[in-house]
């Protein structure tokens, strides 16, 4: 059977609706979601705001294809890695790459993201919440293996650092070359996953070390 490709019109419809997810992404990020009405995002694009109803059911549709779509993209970007075949710790790096890339790229995206996860209806906001799940703990085997004294729960808890970590290039990206901010967040990451845990001294109330 001849696999059939897109049409022309098919393929520019496509093009519109990324187009109109990334607006939404953008406003959303400046003015929460809330803030963001159809006729709002429809100005922002040029085009009325019901005729975003052509795309999206609802102005909840367009959060939903906005945040499932960036969980998919991420746990698609993981899943490409692991089908390279490297090792372990070529594989965490190239996953912590991968990950500024996303940060960098999709800023909105990720604030979005942070902010906006409560406003999803209940079947979707489990949907993303079930592929972060999947692209958690992708990183987690891999680290298990790299890290095999540390107990599966600790890794848990030091990759959701990182996460937060990397995510961080929204605030952090306007005050150095995007490059040196790409440099000092992945050199930050692997080191902080990797830290020995801390002497008990440290954080301890009172006292000033002499």
């Amino acid at each position: 059977m001849r696999c059939m490709s897109a049409s022309p019109r098919e393929l520019a419809k496509a093009q519109r609706r990324e187009r109109y997810l990334e607006a939404a992404a953008t406003l959303i990020a400046e003015r929460g979601f809330s803030g963001v009405s159809i006729d709002l995002l429809g100005s922002a694009v040029g085009v009325s705001g019901p005729a975003l109803y052509r795309h999206f059911s609802s102005k909840e549709d367009i959060l939903t294809q906005l945040l499932v779509g960036a969980s998919e993209r991420l746990l698609a970007g993981y899943e490409a890695i692991i089908a390279e075949n490297l090792g372990d710790e070529e594989t965490l790096h190239r996953l912590v790459h991968f990950h500024l890339d996303f940060a960098t790229n999709e800023r909105d995206v990720i604030l979005a993201q942070e902010r906006e996860l409560g406003n999803l209806p209940e079947e979707p906001r489990r949907q993303v919440r079930s592929l972060q799940r999947r692209y958690v703990n992708g990183w987690v085997a891999i680290t298990e293996r790299l890290m095999p004294e540390a107990s599966r729960a600790d890794l848990t808890v030091r990759l959701h650092a990182v996460f937060g970590l990397l995510n961080s290039t929204p605030y952090s990206g306007s005050l150095a070359s995007p490059t040196r901010v790409r440099s000092i967040l992945a050199e930050m990451a692997l080191s902080s996953l990797f830290a020995a845990q801390a002497p008990a001294s440290i954080g301890r109330c009172g006292g000033t070390p002499e």
